[in-house]
């Protein structure tokens, strides 16, 4: 009778040894997303952070989490994963600004199959970025090897921000009136919302590979277009709310324009929204024409080329034009407010 084995994490398919590793080659892209308030460096059991109380008269904490969904399973698949940090960041920061909120701190959840250094890595490396565009500090995470649940090279990434807004300057749509303007920011791709309908057009309708070119004439890869970075609107909308009378900001993920600019439209009031004045970016036909996608169907899944709503009063609009496009946002009017029964109505 052979001698029995001894049991160990590692066999178990655990390996701590490359957990440390990850740890190590992570501080530096941690390190640089630290603000003033940040106590402390990597590696506690908690992150600590010094509220900014002195700015504030009667501050409110502002959280959201969320996750980038399916496009994980196209980073795995395509084994290019720094970008995807970006839209983590992104979809929170993004969520909290519109009740008006400064993005103060991140904390993000990496869970993996098989712990490999390299890539988480860059998943933080990406995680960073998107913190340095938002001006918030990664304060925290967690990476967490699951053998058995999950297979090697498959990962899962979720995080949570916390920011702070003045409590009467909350943005909650209450003050939205009718006449008030639609300003939309673009959004050139599908951020993080809607890759289960497009990965099954794309791979299974269509047959693509992410070798391929994005679309007949396109100079990048179908695994390009896909993993383009999400664009982060928070910045835009701090410099925003100093200068106009902001009413309302909607952020574009799932559900489309139908389904988020709704929830800051109070029972009295319908937004009207004109499909013409934007072109939505190639990506958004291409899925439409290749899987055969009623424009019902395409505005209630994607963004379809604008990624945030900030609703202001009609004689501010060129003012947040200005400010949206010095931001770096190419801005739009795309509809106005007008009385009705908290609908979104296309023109």
């Amino acid at each position: 009778m052979s001698e029995q084995q001894e049991n160990t994490y590692a066999s178990a398919g655990v390996d701590i040894g490359a957990g440390e590793e990850a740890v190590q080659r992570i501080k530096a892209s941690v390190r640089s997303t630290f603000r003033p308030e940040v106590i402390g460096d990597i590696g506690g059991f908690g992150g600590l952070f010094q509220f900014p109380q002195h700015r504030f008269t009667h501050p409110v904490l502002v959280s959201s989490t969320d996750g980038v969904g399916t496009k994980a399973v196209v980073a795995q698949r395509a084994g290019i994963f720094e970008s995807i940090g970006v839209d983590l960041v992104a979809m929170c920061v993004d969520d909290i600004a519109c009740a008006g909120a400064e993005p103060l701190f991140f904390l993000d959840y990496i869970a993996v199959g098989k712990l490999d250094p390299d890539h988480i890595e860059q998943l933080v490396a990406g995680v960073a970025k998107g913190c340095r565009e938002a001006g918030c500090a990664l304060i925290g995470g967690e990476m967490a090897e699951h053998p058995g649940a999950m297979e090697a090279g498959e990962f899962d990434l979720v995080g949570f921000a916390v920011g702070v807004a003045e409590r009467d300057r909350i943005l909650d749509g209450t003050t939205i009136a009718a006449g008030d303007a639609l300003i939309g920011l673009p959004s050139p791709n599908l951020r993080s919302n809607g890759y289960s309908l497009a990965r099954r057009v794309f791979f299974d309708v269509a047959g693509r590979s992410l070798h391929d070119p994005a679309w007949d004439g396109a100079h990048h890869s179908l695994a390009e277009e896909l993993l383009s970075p999400s664009v982060i609107y928070s910045p835009a909308i701090a410099a925003l709310l100093r200068v106009v009378d902001v009413r309302a900001v909607a952020h574009i993920t799932g559900g489309g324009i139908p389904g988020n600019l709704n929830r800051v439209l109070t029972e009295s009031l319908d937004a009207h929204v004109d499909r013409g004045a934007w072109e939505p970016p190639k990506v958004f036909t291409e899925i439409q024409r290749l899987g055969q996608v009623s424009d019902d169907e395409m505005a209630k899944v994607f963004n379809m080329g604008i990624g945030m709503i900030a609703v202001v009063p009609a004689d501010e609009v060129y003012a947040a034009l200005d400010v949206l496009r010095t931001a770096g946002h190419r801005a739009v009017q795309i509809g106005t407010v007008e009385p009705g029964s908290g609908l979104v109505r296309y023109a």
